[in-house]
């Protein structure tokens, strides 16, 4: 009973199209040195990055995870982010967009595992590395053992850890493994990483627990491979192209990027091999996509693949996604986190996406690659110029040759004849490699029904379809290819397509051609079913998609996406994203008719034995122009009438922060509970009448800013102190960050009464903590000196100041804790999309210095049925003087401005965009200088397809 129960969950997991262990109750994970194991079935594990905090639309990640999915991935990596679910000390959400829940089941009915990253500290760019502010005000050093950070952690740990534990493989859910902490480093602290395993133990944590190694393996997951700290399955992150996108001709200047094996009792795992990068140096994330394209990924991805046998792959990223609101650290990254990845930020696929398909259906579909040992390579190339290198599964011998340049800069084409040694006999096949890239091969394959004795074609993928096995493989567009498979009698070939040449001999039937588009070869007979063999080019190839129905799966060509299928009776059901043009499927012969979506799709069978069809075309998309805007000017904390006596004091003496301040009182906004955005300050001072000038220190991470003003009378502005003026272990913190120095102008002074200092200053995020150092991560946000006194060279007076402080007055129970800072709108709802504006004027073309606000309002009504991404555009040149925030309906989607980055095109996602309503854009602009506005501003369209479910 209990077996027929578990065929009855394995089956019901196919028909839900998740893997098995995903979506059935009791399942066992283990693991040897080979591979990860659910309930004793090797699996090799393909996951990329997804972090559902820059997706603020739990929609929409549900698309994602489906294209993670439909692109060969069974896994998805996930960090999970302290700062975005606790707000201060005790208090957390995981309701709306923070509905953790709601993330995980998602991904099991994706059909993904999931590898769970709560940290505590997860890095990923964020603020504060996803550690929250508010931990910066707890005493004892971060990522340790001290005891107030000690206590702090366990509070996330023993909030997260449950919301994981419920959905664990061995449970029925989908997370296969815990990582514990991120990137930690052998010189910190191993009971600190020890206590993070135990609470997530006692927590009900099951599944094996590894953690990443940055960046290769000579931290402490080699070090301390057993002991206190150590994890079961460490992993390494790889990141060998860097982060320089603007010369994407860069090639490997970190090293091959292979990763090391850490141990002999675990699996080779890839924790984060990278996938994208960052934009350091803003030349725009299209730039970061070719450094990091596919023929990166051939030539790296597949080197890790044979040379290392690693088994477990995490890339990161898969879906950038957005820095949204304040949730973006200020040292490497704007608003866009699209990585260059291979989904965008649009949710749009890109080459990069076809790549990871191709590589992913071969993971999928080929089994002995989760066991493999180094092996003597079988296949020698009579061509210097490329190199061999091999794997072989110890039980069924199948041999995989990675055939790659050796010139790794060269961008010519070389031929080569291997002389291959297959397990089923030794052969002469032609070959050819070009500069920066690498081929997989295979031999000694059970290819389903056929025996594969070579091929220097790459296998896509290939299954059992009404009977006969057909299969998809590969090769780069006018190079030749071979393939022999076994017969036992000759068998019959017919070419149904292209220029193929067959000859049979001894048992092997040889078939040679060029790959050029698609070429169709079906073979029956030889004391085999039969083989419908489909050769093609990587862009061919790129055009299939394979899904699994509860009769087996079947093959799709043609359309954008395939999320799922399923049959019944005649008819195949796609759920599935056109833009027009012919589909073809591959199905059993029982299937006759074609059903997408709602939509009958008329087709007829070819000589393949395929239906073939042809699906319309999405409607056009229309949007409104963004005229009529409204315009009002804030900032009446700048008059010296403003009543600030509901402020909150800045009287602190003491801060527990590692940079004491230059002057007192304290003014560090954290210390008294503002973490993000703008903050206000207001500084009372009895003026004598010689005071000439005012001295400011602000910290405010890269590209901050802050403004000042004295009685209403803007003085001026000035960039605020970064990270690197933190210091470190070896650097004192600089003792003179952001500096500012603003003389007073004759006539603003009022000698013997109260004067007003008031200073908007831009709060750009907290700094990582990547090398767990308390100079770095605890370094203070907003003003840390500041004084009235004697003219510019002359010695500093010391008029007492008496200060309040003003940021966000509390947290959006809607969108978070990181959407909103101090502006007066955004505490009085100018952001809103129910803020009434009639009363505002028409907006002017200039803007005063300060902060003005711009409102308007638009409808639309997109094709339903239509995945039509929208975006805001900013036309001209960005001005560095001003910079502006951006919300729509409330939310904050981004900043954009010269001094912030390159980014001109902001997403605005379905979920926050109501796409058959109303919506508000309300920009909230800071000018340094009477400056020109930002403009033209209007919106367009990523993509349009039709999308059917």
């Amino acid at each position: 009973m209990r077996r027929l129960l578990a065929v009855f969950l394995v089956l019901l997991c196919v028909l839900l199209g998740a893997p098995a262990g995903v979506g059935a109750a009791g399942h066992e994970v283990t693991y040897d040195r080979y591979s990860l194991k659910v309930d004793g079935r090797r699996l090799v594990l393909q996951s990329a990055e997804f972090h559902y905090f820059r997706l603020p639309s739990p929609e929409l990640w549900r698309d994602v995870l489906e294209k993670f999915k439909a692109a060969g991935f069974n896994a998805v990596s996930i960090y999970f982010s302290w700062a975005y679910h606790s707000p201060k000390p005790g208090v957390y959400d995981f309701t709306g967009v923070r509905d953790v829940d709601r993330l995980l089941r998602t991904a099991r009915q994706a059909g993904l595992y999931v590898i769970a990253r709560p940290g505590p500290y997860i890095n990923a760019e964020s603020t504060g590395g996803g550690l929250p502010a508010w931990v910066k005000t707890v005493p004892g050093r971060a990522r340790s053992s001290a005891p107030g950070y000690q206590a702090a952690y366990r509070e996330w740990l023993h909030r997260i850890n449950p919301i994981i534990a419920r959905h664990q493989v061995t449970g029925g859910g989908p997370v296969i493994l815990y990582n514990a902490e991120n990137e930690y480093q052998v010189n910190t602290d191993a009971a600190y990483m020890q206590d993070i395993q135990d609470q997530a133990r006692a927590d009900g944590i099951d599944v094996p627990i590894t953690t990443n190694d940055c960046c290769d393996a000579g931290s402490w997951s080699s070090t301390w491979a057993t002991g206190p700290g150590a994890v079961q399955i460490p992993g390494v992150d790889d990141y060998p192209q860097s982060f320089e996108c603007a010369n994407p001709e860069v090639w490997g200047p970190w090293g091959e990027g292979l990763t090391e094996r850490l141990r002999d009792d675990i699996p080779v795992f890839a924790a984060e091999y990278q996938a994208g990068a960052i934009d350091l140096g803003n030349a725009g994330y299209d730039k970061c996509r070719e450094l990091t394209g596919p023929a990166y990924m051939k030539y790296f991805y597949k080197n890790n693949l044979v040379t290392t046998g690693a088994t477990m792959f995490s890339y990161y990223m898969g879906y950038g996604g957005t820095n949204w609101g304040w949730l973006a650290q200020p040292n490497d990254v704007y608003t866009s986190y699209d990585y260059g990845a291979a989904i965008t930020e649009a949710r749009r696929l890109t080459p990069k996406y076809d790549e990871f398909k191709r590589q992913g259906y071969f993971l999928e579909a080929v089994a002995p690659l989760a066991k493999t040992d180094p092996a003597t390579s079988p296949a020698a190339p009579d061509n210097p110029a490329l190199t061999t290198t091999a794997r072989a599964n110890p039980d069924t011998g199948t041999q995989f040759v990675l055939v790659k340049h050796a010139d790794r800069a060269a961008t010519g084409t070389d031929d080569a004849t291997l002389d291959w040694a297959a397990p089923d006999g030794r052969h002469r096949v032609p070959v050819r490699v070009k500069g920066r890239d690498a081929h997989v091969l295979v031999a000694g394959y059970d290819l389903g029904g056929q025996r594969l004795a070579l091929s220097t074609s790459e296998i896509m993928t290939h299954a059992l379809i009404g009977g006969r096995d057909v299969a998809v493989l590969y090769g780069t567009a006018g190079s030749p290819g071979a393939t022999i498979l076994r017969y036992g009698s000759r068998p019959a070939v017919k070419v149904l397509e292209g220029d193929v040449r067959a000859s049979y001999t001894g048992g092997d039937l040889r078939l040679d051609y060029t790959h050029d588009g698609l070429a169709r070869v079906l073979v029956t007979g030889g004391g085999r079913r039969p083989l419908l063999l489909l050769l093609g080019t990587d862009g061919t190839a790129a055009g299939f998609w394979r899904a699994e129905t509860g009769s087996g799966p079947v093959l799709v060509r043609g359309t954008e996406l395939v999320r799922s299928a399923s049959a019944g009776g005649d008819t195949l059901r796609l759920a599935a994203d056109t833009a027009g043009g012919q589909v073809e499927v591959f199905a059993g012969p029982a299937v006759r008719r074609l059903r997408i979506g709602a939509e009958d799709v008329r087709v007829a069978r070819t000589p393949s034995g395929s239906l073939l069809g042809a699906t319309r075309a999405p409607e056009p998309v229309r949007l409104p122009a963004l005229t009529a805007w409204r315009s009002r000017a804030e900032a009446p904390e700048a008059a010296p009438g403003f009543d600030d006596s509901r402020w909150t004091a800045a009287d602190h003496t003491t801060t527990i922060s590692p940079h004491p301040p230059k002057t007192l009182p304290v003014l560090y906004a954290d210390d008294y509970g503002y973490h993000y955005g703008n903050v206000w300050y207001r500084g009372h001072f009895t003026a004598a009448g010689s005071e000439t000038r005012i001295d400011l220190n602000a910290v405010t991470g890269l590209r901050g800013n802050y403004l000042v003003w004295l009685n209403g009378r803007y003085l001026g502005s000035a960039a605020g102190g970064v990270q690197a003026d933190s210091g470190d272990a070896s650097t004192p913190p600089n003792p003179d960050p952001g500096p500012g120095h603003f003389d007073i102008p004759a006539g603003v002074l009022r000698p013997g009464t109260d004067n007003v200092i008031s200073v908007l200053v831009a709060n750009m995020g907290h700094n990582d903590d990547w090398i767990a150092d308390d100079l770095r991560f605890k370094q203070p946000r907003g003003l840390v000196a500041a004084t009235v006194g004697g003219a510019v060279g002359g010695p500093v007076g010391g008029t007492p100041i008496s200060w309040r402080i003003q940021g966000s007055p509390g947290t959006d129970p809607l969108r978070g804790p990181l959407n909103n800072g101090g502006l007066y709108g955004e505490r009085t709802g100018w952001h809103l999309p129910t803020y009434p504006d009639k009363s505002w004027k028409t907006a002017s073309a200039e803007l005063a210095p300060g902060v003005t606000w711009l409102r308007n309002a638009f409808r639309l009504d997109l094709p339903k049925g239509q995945d039509a991404p929208v975006g805001l555009r900013f036309g001209g040149d960005p001005s560095p003087a001003y910079r502006v925030q951006i919300f729509l309906n409330g939310w904050n989607v981004g900043q954009y401005g010269g001094d912030i980055g390159p980014q001109r095109d902001f997403v605005l996602p379905a979920g926050l965009l109501d796409e058959h309503g109303t919506n508000t854009i309300a920009l909230a602009v800071t000018a340094e200088q009477a400056v020109a506005g930002p403009g033209p501003i209007s919106l367009f369209t990523y993509g349009n397809v039709r999308q059917a479910r």
